[in-house]
């Protein structure tokens, strides 16, 4: 018997990138912020040479002039950059899966880099696997983060954390303009230059370079977080000249971890600030670069105003003291290092980290106020990415009982931590706890939905997303889960649907129409949305899993094993699918490799019980019947209310002979569950053997009440017998 998967996936959170997660009013409005062409009118040389610049081109329209083709090995897939109706989009091939999506807008100015954004059907951003890299005259290559076996294929959605450091203000998906460092300039403008704008030059040293470091001061990219956006900021809402540290938060690794020489590709503030030119002077960005102009690195140095008599002032000096380097992150881009150095230290090339598990130390500002919110704040930061949780998860409740916040944000933290952790039971309080402060912060629905999944209380699942206005796709394929694992099928398939319209580009709901089409019996529909989960994702383990069930029960074994061995490959931790598995390759009498398999189910799965419990029917089979009896002891051993269990051995045992024993097995059984009618048969048969013939009536009776209409007649039969 192989058994069809139930898909995890669903109860996947979506978690924010690229800064802390925060609920606050996103963008904010932009009636004080002018047409960026308005700047023009005035100041139109400095205009038109900042159009030039990095910044001024962050964000564009793709190059119908790079094209190109990648196959990258890890994962086994090609890519191509092609050109139809005068619009770029990526192709991918892998397998048999083939996709497209248009590509557009551009993200990165092309001096090092430039990946491709494509807008999804629910409006939005998506980055394409391939990024064009400028090194070697350009080619393309893998995007950042995607250069392995399990990426994100056309799946990676941009928040608007990562595309603050590179679109205007005033018009989202517009390159960098004026405003970003001079602030809202509407009033400017409309009154010719009379309402007075930020001039960065004219602010205090930190204030100056805290505008540069809104976006240059990234600590690292890997998890930890390297900054935590205050709750009651909206991802826009830093205005130039204000302490950095009323909008955001910087963390870093702990001192002596082992990454205090990290060059990143977004961190030329964090490098810049590590040299003594910085430390000992009052150097800002401005001091070499001039942000209106295209001239930076050795052009722009202004290390002479400091250093007039050196060793040899006609060099470029940063060609030797800040040498361009490979980054860390984006190893194909290669930029200048911003920590200046009297001497060079050889430096190893760069090599893939580990996940980080340590504290989480505070990195700019250098010091907080005092006070419960600091506390939280330096909490969150231990938990967030789960750099720190053991310490961190007591640190913040103790933190939260001091504070009292009245913003959703601080329990939403705790209960993810909570759930990282496993902790479901006590992460449901605190959702709870968010939803009671903001009843519409979606991120906390998000995640008590996918607690209440994790813990099957699919009833408040459905609850819950019921009662959500405009849910997405994902909130929507959480609710058609739920849905069919309560057996409400109909329900569930006009849900699932309305997931697949409102974002085709998600698997899971694809993936669950197959397990409900299963449901209702009709294998050629499961079949299909099985493959267009695949299509969608081809690495998909759990569509792989429940692809190869449905065929092995149409008894296709190769193509079973194919889509078992590519689940295996893509998720070897899925105890179920090494179960299922197993029953294939007896189907297929390879009772020896059905054998490990068993046993890798029994090894992963947080019970063992059903593993151990199929080992012991494959020993049984086989003609090992210790070796069975060992297996049904140890299923006992890890659930001894195991009814099946209990039954089992008991018929083993019989058929050894070791009748006492196998009574007292059968006992245990019926007692466990006293409507298990197989167990009842053979215990009253056993019994009737044994002269009780009283006791045995009552099982029999018991037996022959059943719905299996092989066990009634046998019931039926033996109670003929009783006198």
């Amino acid at each position: 018997m192989v058994r069809t998967n139930v898909w995890p996936g669903a109860v996947a959170v979506l978690t924010v990138a690229c800064g802390g997660a925060g609920s606050g009013p996103g963008k904010q409005p932009v009636a004080a912020y002018a047409d960026p062409k308005a700047c023009a009118g005035c100041h139109s040389e400095i205009a038109r040479s900042y159009q030039l610049t990095g910044m001024g081109r962050s964000i564009g329209r793709p190059s119908p002039d790079k094209r190109g083709v990648f196959t990258h090995l890890p994962s086994e897939t090609t890519y191509t950059v092609f050109l139809r109706d005068g619009e770029v989009y990526q192709r991918r091939q892998r397998e048999s899966y083939v996709a497209e999506r248009r590509a557009d807008f551009t993200i990165g100015s092309g001096n090092h880099a430039q990946s491709l954004l494509s807008r999804n059907k629910e409006g939005k951003f998506v980055e394409l696997p391939l990024t064009w890299y400028a090194a070697k005259g350009g080619y393309w290559e893998m995007s950042p983060g995607y250069d392995r076996a399990d990426h994100e294929d056309f799946r990676r959605v941009v928040p608007d954390e990562c595309l603050f450091c590179h679109s205007s203000y005033a018009q989202p998906l517009q390159a960098i303009d004026c405003q970003r460092c001079h602030g809202p300039g509407r009033a400017h403008a409309e009154s010719s230059g009379r309402e007075p704008i930020v001039n960065p030059k004219k602010l205090n040293r930190e204030r100056q370079i805290e505008v540069c470091m809104q976006c240059h001061l990234e600590t690292t990219s890997s998890p930890l977080p390297n900054a935590i956006r205050r709750f009651d900021r909206g991802v826009f809402s830093y205005r130039p000249g204000e302490p950095l540290a009323d909008f955001m938060l910087h963390f870093d690794h702990a001192p002596g971890a082992g990454r205090d020489d990290k060059f990143e590709i977004a961190g030329a503030a964090y490098r810049l600030r590590k040299s003594a030119c910085y430390q000992k002077s009052q150097m800002t960005c401005s001091t070499c670069h001039d942000p209106h102009s295209v001239r930076r690195g050795a052009e722009a140095a202004g290390c002479q105003q400091c250093h007039a008599t050196a060793h040899n002032p006609g060099a470029a000096c940063t060609e030797c003291h800040m040498p361009k380097r490979r980054t860390d992150d984006a190893v194909h881009v290669i930029m200048t290092d911003h920590f200046i150095q009297r001497r060079l230290v050889d430096r190893p090339p760069p090599k893939k980290q580990t996940v980080y598990r340590g504290e989480v130390s505070l990195y700019y500002p250098e010091r907080l106020p005092a006070a419960p919110e600091s506390e939280a704040y330096l909490a969150i930061a231990q938990v967030q990415h789960g750099s720190n949780l053991e310490a961190g998860i007591p640190r913040m409740e103790a933190a939260l009982a001091k504070l009292a916040p009245s913003q959703p944000e601080f329990y939403f933290e705790l209960a993810k931590a909570y759930s990282k952790k496993g902790s479901e039971e006590t992460a449901v309080r605190w959702y709870e706890e968010a939803l009671r402060r903001k009843s519409d912060f979606r991120l906390a629905v998000k995640g008590l939905a996918a607690s209440l999944l994790a813990l099957r209380r699919f009833d408040g699942a459905v609850e819950l997303l019921a009662a959500v206005r405009d849910p997405d796709a994902r909130m929507l394929t959480n609710h058609g889960q739920a849905l069919l694992e309560l057996g409400r099928v109909d329900e569930a398939a006009q849900v699932l649907n309305r997931a697949v319209d409102a974002n085709p580009d998600l698997p899971e709901p694809h993936d669950l129409l197959g397990l409900l089409w299963l449901r209702r019996g009709d294998q050629k529909q499961a079949e299909s949305r099985f493959s267009d989960a695949l299509a969608v994702q081809p690495d998909l383990a759990s569509a792989h899993a429940n692809l190869a069930s449905l065929l092995a029960g149409r008894k296709d074994l190769a193509k079973a094993q194919s889509h078992f061995l590519k689940a295996l490959a893509y998720d070897p931790g899925a105890a179920e699918t090494h179960r299922n598995y197993a029953f294939l390759l007896i189907l297929m009498h390879n009772y020896d490799r059905a054998r490990s398999e068993f046993e890798a189910a029994a090894r992963l799965s947080p019970t063992r019980s059903q593993a151990r419990l199929d080992l012991a029917e494959l020993e049984q089979a086989a003609g090992r019947p210790d070796a069975a009896a060992a297996q049904y002891r140890l299923a006992l051993q890890q659930s001894p209310d195991f009814a099946e269990a209990h039954y089992g051995l008991g018929k083993l045992l019989v058929e050894r002979n070791k009748l006492d024993d196998g009574l007292a097995a059968l006992r245990a059984a019926v007692r466990v569950n006293p409507r298990y009618h197989a167990a009842n048969l053979a215990l009253g048969v056993l019994l009737l053997r044994s002269g009780n013939a009283a006791e045995a009536r009552v099982h029999l009776e018991q037996a022959a009440s059943g719905g299996d209409p092989a066990i009634r007649q046998l019931a039926t039969r033996a109670l003929g017998s009783v006198r």
